[in-house]
């Protein structure tokens, strides 16, 4: 069951949608994530504002846009929550880095 919540004001999550062809990639980061670098083993994972983006979102405007998302990229406990919690992925396709949640998502 999909549903619907503001995060809270001091958890903020950064996104960013990429209209590619006929493609819609969406990326989304926690505040506490941006700007940080995680390794474990062979994954490496840079987050960067140039990617995910610098401008606030909300829960809302995260799943409208997941909503139409073919891809999708998401990183930190909030950001990937929102998808789970709203049917976009599956937990058992999460992975840790360093302890950090990530998933991705493509529709084909």
């Amino acid at each position: 069951m999909k549903r619907e919540q503001p995060f809270e004001v001091k958890n903020i999550v950064y996104m960013k949608v990429y209209h590619i062809d006929r493609e819609t990639m969406v990326a989304v980061c926690d505040e506490s994530c941006l700007g940080k670098e995680f390794s474990e083993g062979d994954v490496y994972l840079k987050v960067t504002k140039e990617f995910y983006g610098n401008v606030p979102a909300d829960y809302g405007e995260v799943v409208s846009a997941l909503a139409e998302a073919t891809i999708a990229n998401l990183v930190g406990k909030q950001s990937v929550a929102c998808a789970v919690e709203n049917g976009f992925i599956n937990s058992s396709d999460i992975i840790y880095i360093e302890g950090v949640p990530h998933a991705q998502m493509i529709c084909i």
